[in-house]
């Protein structure tokens, strides 16, 4: 019975293929699925073949297979012009050439970004200066303007500064840094060119550091940054675990910028008294390529959480340190230095302690009166944070001379003798308010040997991101005019200066 009804389902289900095959066509495939070109259809199963002499029965409206045909007209405004319209910046395929997307991005990125700043300043002296006929100590406009460029294993790096000066009624180009740094290996770099350069652990004093200085930029307002003159020279750094070395050569001899009298007047012991604009100091340079050059060596390692340092140089003495008499002018003796430091953390500050050997190569035994003697240099320095953001520095400086009793045995009686020993502190106190937009500062140098100190207070307040204003002084003060600080009294100035930087 059973095997009857299955017989019979069987056979319905076969009549219901034979008569969907035979009264309807093949539903169109959905768009995206249709064959790609015309095929015979597989033949049906034995007894389901549909009869070739009837035709199928059309399709629903709308369904109909045709030909092709055109695509329905876009509604009014929406026709293309003719080319297709360019499509939003940013948005174009793949397949549109990229060269003008390029041109964007190049005018986007120059080759050289510059920055830097626009710093204007005015300062005069508020003592009277006989020897000097203008009151103004500062007055000039400045623009700076740094950029650099890299490449696979060199860096180039350009800062240069115009400078119109209303005091020297005159204007110049001082190029601080152009210099190509060059790494040829991991553990060696070379860089060439005019650079400023720094050694020691010193706060505005030096020992070991014999790169060139600017008085004149010190003592009269300019920004700290200018203290440091840039030399022309070549330096090879080489990075190890033991001890690494930099070695600075200056083919030609790089002295300071010194106190000559022209905008600063200055004791001169030869006239025995104060000389300024009218008299002022003529030098002989060492000026000769290759002959008259700068040797500096430094080897330096960390130590725990301190480093240590060695140094060496063979050149001259960076400012004047000797006279010539006939005819009349200062002159640099050659020197050679020898010292080593150390700098690192001692309870909740940083100490350091600096000592250098000055051979003084043409008066070694210290019989010419005319020609500085040799000395021994000694610098002691601590720093802590003693408030919220509120720091304190204290520095010890020590100048003492090599065979002082030939020194005094051979003077002149119209020369006035220096001390043997010049001891110098220096103290520093920054206090950050107003979210550290607000800088008050000090930095007093005094020596109880010459009875003289210089006081540098100063105001420093940010504006905006942007702009920066500040005011201070440099006061001199002494006993006599003898002494280094002491012969700068008629100098001591108020500024005030504005920069806008970008």
């Amino acid at each position: 019975m059973f095997h009857s009804i299955r017989c019979a389902l069987l056979l319905c289900v076969m009549l219901l293929c034979v008569i969907t095959v035979a009264n309807a066509s093949e539903p169109p495939l959905p768009a995206g699925l249709a064959p790609a070109a015309p095929r015979e259809e597989p033949a049906l199963p034995e007894g389901l073949e549909p009869a070739t002499s009837r035709e199928e029965p059309a399709l629903p409206e709308g369904l109909e297979p045709t030909t092709p045909r055109e695509e329905p007209a876009l509604p009014a405004g929406l026709e293309p012009a003719g080319d297709e319209p360019a499509l939003p910046e940013g948005l174009a395929p793949d397949t549109e050439p990229a060269e003008p997307m390029a041109r964007e991005e190049s005018r986007a990125a120059p080759p050289l970004d510059f920055h830097g700043f626009w710093d204007m300043r005015a300062g005069s002296r508020i003592v009277s200066d006989k020897a000097q006929s203008k009151d103004a100590t500062l007055g000039e406009m400045r623009l700076q303007l740094r950029t650099d460029k890299g490449w696979n294993n060199a860096f180039l790096e350009f800062t240069g500064d115009g400078v119109f000066d209303a005091v020297e009624e005159r204007a110049r180009l001082d190029i601080r840094q152009l210099r190509l740094t060059w790494s040829p290996m991991n553990t060696v770099d070379i860089r060439v060119g005019r650079q400023v350069l720094t050694w020691g652990t010193g706060d505005m004093l030096f020992i070991n550091d014999m790169f060139p200085k600017d008085w004149i930029s010190f003592f009269s307002g300019r920004d700290v940054e200018y203290l440091k003159a840039p030399s022309n020279a070549a330096r090879v750094g080489w990075y190890n675990d033991v001890m690494n070395v930099e070695v600075v050569y200056t083919p030609r001899f790089d002295p300071d910028r010194y106190i000559t009298g022209k905008r600063f007047s200055y004791y001169n012991p030869l006239l025995r008294r104060m000389a300024g604009r009218d008299n002022q100091q003529q030098t002989r340079e060492p000026d000769s390529w290759f002959r008259d050059d700068e040797v500096a060596v430094r080897l330096y390692r960390s130590i725990g959480n301190g480093q240590l340092a060695f140094y060496g140089y063979s050149g001259y003495w960076k400012s004047p340190g000797g006279m010539q008499l006939l005819p009349n002018r200062a002159v640099f003796p050659r020197l050679r230095v020898y010292g080593a430091s150390l700098r690192g953390a001692i309870g909740q500050g940083i100490g350091n302690i600096e000592l250098g050997y000055y051979d003084s190569r043409q008066d070694r035994r210290g019989n010419n009166p005319f020609i500085n003697n040799s000395e021994f240099r000694l610098l002691l320095g601590y720093e802590r944070e003693i408030g919220r953001e509120f720091t304190a520095a204290l520095q010890y400086y020590l100048e003492y001379m090599m065979r002082h009793g030939n020194y005094r045995d051979s003077l002149p009686f119209f020369m006035n003798a220096r001390d043997r020993d010049r001891h110098v502190f220096t103290l520093r106190l920054t206090k950050m308010l107003m979210n550290q937009n607000l800088i008050l500062s000090l930095f007093a140098y005094m020596s109880l040997s010459d009875k003289d100190a210089y006081l540098r207070p100063n105001v420093t307040y940010k504006v905006s991101d942007h702009w920066t204003v500040e005011a201070g002084a440099n006061i001199f003060l002494g006993d006599q005019k003898t002494t280094f600080f002491g012969q700068f009294q008629d100098n001591t100035n108020v500024y005030a200066g504005a920069r806008l930087a970008f």
